[in-house]
């Protein structure tokens, strides 16, 4: 294995960064400094042919510095940056500083500590054995051109087909008067798309891959081509599903957006201070079957929302949410704690150097159970397995969910009938549905081939998952 390399520029221009940290760590009580180099690109092919391109979302380089005054923060975010600037620099900071003098009067404004600054010297990055650098664009979209090809020659039901590859690199700075930390990463997320038709009913699959990796990915790619096949060619025998409340078994996938959505942004702790989660009033009392254990981590797995350390300089670590049925705490970025008098979590993100830090989830999922899979369907009188979900939305001042799930298999008499549903709204009232877990099973696996949005914007990596669950849900 290999790791990532520290930006260049990031650690050429580290110096001259320590001056204007200086320069403004001599008005101001406290300062950090985060310095952001980042890149992404994608890759597919399909039937309209092959495309290569740069992913603007992931492709972005400049600086935030942070400033306190001894009641309130002020940032100032850039992109352009040499010594020379740097009385300009601190000139904007002090202004952004003011802006709480025009507010003031028309808007109530928080008085907030000065953050900690424990000492750190920090440095590591991530490991990868394909880089897309090395294999070269023209084998890469040859890889997928192949995979594509291979998709078409499964069925003549196959009207079209995709394999497309995305993958983000970067490297982060983090400057304060005691802490020196540098990490760089690199995840990849990955797609084989199929549309199948059959008389008039036309049907799509998508089948994604991801981890905090290289483009070793692609070899799982070539093992998943037959199955994101078969499932889009299910579809187009699938019945509307009869709304009703059924035994389920959930896949890890799925399993993984009830989590997210869940008590994903639920406990995001910034939603505490603005009062927009019910969850704040629950800590320390039940809200889940006592099998369940939830944690978000910002390293406990290889995926695409792990990282060393956040985007306010706070190592990442495991926070237990729930731990069997009980909310113990939620998660945080270091001002929302500060507020609330908590410790922070290591969860500040920022969708890049231009935007704010919020609270958001890195890597969220349920701890596995003691059940196989096949003892849990065995368990089901009548109900589904529920796989391939689309999409889903949360109310967490009122704990209501709802997803698309793509797939319902249908189980009778402990057994899967080979007739499937397709497709279904999964809702609910999230204590209730997490209540009804029954069974959980010993495999687990989390997924991060999407983005997670602050609802409807600030997007940000995020994986999550766990094992299979066994629960009453609602279908419709």
């Amino acid at each position: 294995m290999k790791k990532i390399e520290h930006s260049r520029y990031i650690v050429s221009v580290k110096p001259v960064l320590k001056k204007l940290l200086d320069s403004v760590l001599a008005k101001y009580p406290y300062a950090s400094i985060l310095a952001v180099d980042s890149m992404g690109n994608m890759y597919s092919s399909s039937k309209a042919g092959v495309s290569i391109g740069e992913v603007d979302r992931y492709s972005n380089c400049g600086f935030v510095i942070k400033a306190y005054d001894g009641n309130a923060y002020g940032e100032y975010s850039f992109n352009v940056f040499s010594e020379e600037m740097i009385p300009e620099i601190v000139k904007k900071l002090d202004e952004a500083m003011e802006l709480k003098k025009v507010a003031k009067g028309e808007l109530s404004l928080c008085e907030y500590k000065r953050m900690t600054d424990e000492p750190c010297v920090f440095s590591d990055s991530s490991e990868y054995e394909i880089a897309p650098w090395e294999m070269g664009d023209e084998k890469i979209t040859e890889r997928l051109t192949s995979l594509k090809n291979a998709m078409f020659a499964i069925d003549k039901r196959i009207i079209n087909a995709g394999a497309r590859i995305n993958y983000q690199k970067y490297t982060k700075l983090f400057l304060s008067k005691n802490k020196d930390m540098i990490q760089s990463n690199m995840w990849v997320e990955a797609y084989l798309t199929v549309v199948a038709k059959e008389g008039d009913k036309v049907r799509d699959n998508y089948y994604p891959f991801s981890g905090l990796c290289g483009f070793e990915i692609m070899d799982e790619m070539e093992k998943g081509v037959k199955a994101a096949c078969d499932v889009a060619i299910e579809y187009l025998s699938a019945e509307p599903m009869i709304p009703g409340t059924y035994t389920c078994v959930c896949n890890p996938h799925v399993t993984g957006m009830i989590v997210h959505e869940a008590f994903g942004h639920g406990v995001e702790m910034d939603m505490f201070v603005k009062d927009r989660a019910l969850a704040k009033n629950y800590i320390g009392k039940r809200v889940a079957s006592d099998l369940v254990t939830m944690h978000d981590s910002g390293n406990a797995v290889a995926q695409t929302g792990t990282y060393f350390f956040d985007d306010e300089g706070v190592l990442a670590k495991d926070t237990v949410i729930i731990e069997k049925g009980i909310l113990k705490a939620g998660m945080s970025d270091a001002q929302s704690a500060m507020y609330l008098g908590t410790e922070p979590t290591g969860n500040g993100k920022r969708e890049s150097y231009k935007r704010k830090a919020y609270t958001r989830m890195t890597n969220t999922y349920f701890e596995p159970g003691n059940s196989t899979v096949e003892e849990m369907i065995a368990s089901v009188d009548y109900g589904f397995l529920l796989e391939n979900p689309s999409s889903g939305m949360e109310d967490p001042k009122n704990w209501g969910i709802q997803m698309m799930v793509d797939m319902a298999r249908e189980i009778k008499n402990g057994k899967l009938t080979g007739k499937v549903f397709s497709p279904c709204i999964l809702s609910g009232y999230v204590p209730e549905l997490l209540e009804s877990i029954s069974m959980m099973s010993n495999t687990f696996e989390l997924g991060g081939s999407g983005a997670c949005g602050k609802g409807y914007k600030e997007l940000v990596k995020v994986s999550d998952g766990g094992p299979y669950i066994k629960a009453q849900i609602r279908l419709g």
